[in-house]
């Protein structure tokens, strides 16, 4: 199993920006692939910009919910990983089994910029990298986002290819303008309150971050920026996540949340409960730390993209995520 060091990492290593031409790299970790419409809409997004896009063989492979064995599903992501005319993995959708493959995982880069990495005692906060290579994808994907995070290289939570599709154009462009190197503005929700607050920002699918805790796939989160989303869980389940988080002692290390859409998460029909809003502010609202609700970002469109592990600003008091220049 592969050795985590549970730290922020020293350096934070973004991506080459992106430029039209470059190849990029289609690979189905998680569910199996369902959508063929959607996900070749989403396809076609991306090629309409010039890149090159090539999807592994047996994209619609099926091993019950999971899209193919684990060995196939780890394979093609180590061969998009390591391939250096790749310069961004797109994930097809999400589901369920990325972390099925973290089991017998590493993120490897090029023996030079490791070297490089090892030997400096001093490193700079964040470096552009020749070798590390972007990583696309949200829901099911955040465990490999986190994984990518602990190995102290960025990725982006924004939609995967079978939801592109729906998003509006400026959350496309959003997404573009992140990988392309380009500035993103500020995003606005409502605010808490709570005052202001920097740090590293770790976005997350909540469902599958909270079976991350404890597990040597759970990051440093002392002092990050949290950035919460889910679809199609009771309030009840919201509430238990939640109070695994409080009850671990995780929610005590984060400097701040961010909320974005938690779609579908109606309670049943004739049975009492809570909404969600009201479990979100049951269990967040009493932290002490700036709260921003209402973030554009999640499984209802639209999805704002957000780079993980960046420096960004949460104004608690106007509702404000703002993301630092790169």
């Amino acid at each position: 199993m592969q050795e985590v060091k549970t730290q922020h990492p020293k350096t934070l290593l973004i991506p080459q920006p992106l430029q039209p031409g470059d190849l990029l790299r289609v690979i189905a970790p998680s569910g199996a692939l369902r959508e063929i419409e959607a996900f070749q809409h989403g396809v076609e997004i991306w090629r309409s910009r010039g890149y090159r896009v090539e999807i592994i063989p047996g994209i619609e492979d099926a091993w019950g919910y999971l899209a193919g064995k684990d060995e196939k599903r780890r394979n093609d992501l180590a061969a998009a990983w390591r391939d250096p005319e790749c310069r961004a993995i797109l994930c097809a959708r999400g589901g369920f089994g990325s972390t099925r493959l973290l089991e017998q995982w590493t993120w490897i880069l090029d023996n030079e910029e490791s070297e490089n990495n090892q030997s400096s005692n001093v490193p700079s906060p964040m470096s552009h990298s020749q070798s590390a290579k972007w990583l696309i994808g949200f829901s099911d994907i955040t465990g490999l986002l986190w994984s990518l995070y602990q190995a102290g290289i960025c990725g982006v939570h924004a939609p995967v290819l079978t939801t592109l599709g729906k998003e509006p154009a400026w959350s496309i462009q959003r997404l573009f303008d992140l990988v392309e190197g380009k500035s993103l503005d500020p995003l606005k929700g409502k605010g808490w309150g709570g005052g202001i607050v920097s740090g590293n920002l770790l976005p997350a699918n909540l469902s599958v971050a909270t079976h991350l805790l404890g597990t040597p796939m759970e990051p440093e989160l002392e002092g990050v920026i949290l950035a919460i989303e889910d679809v199609t869980e009771a309030p009840y389940r919201i509430d238990r996540m939640l109070t695994h988080w409080r009850m671990s002692g995780a929610l005590s290390k984060i400097a701040g949340v961010a909320i974005g859409n938690f779609t579908n998460c109606e309670s049943p029909a004739n049975i009492p409960s809570f909404t969600v809003d009201e479990v979100l502010q049951d269990r967040l609202g009493d932290l002490g730390i700036p709260v921003v609700s209402n973030l554009p970002f999640g499984h209802q469109a639209p999805n704002a993209a957000l780079p993980v592990g960046v420096k960004v600003t949460l104004d608690g008091n106007q509702g404000v995520l703002s993301f630092n220049k790169q």
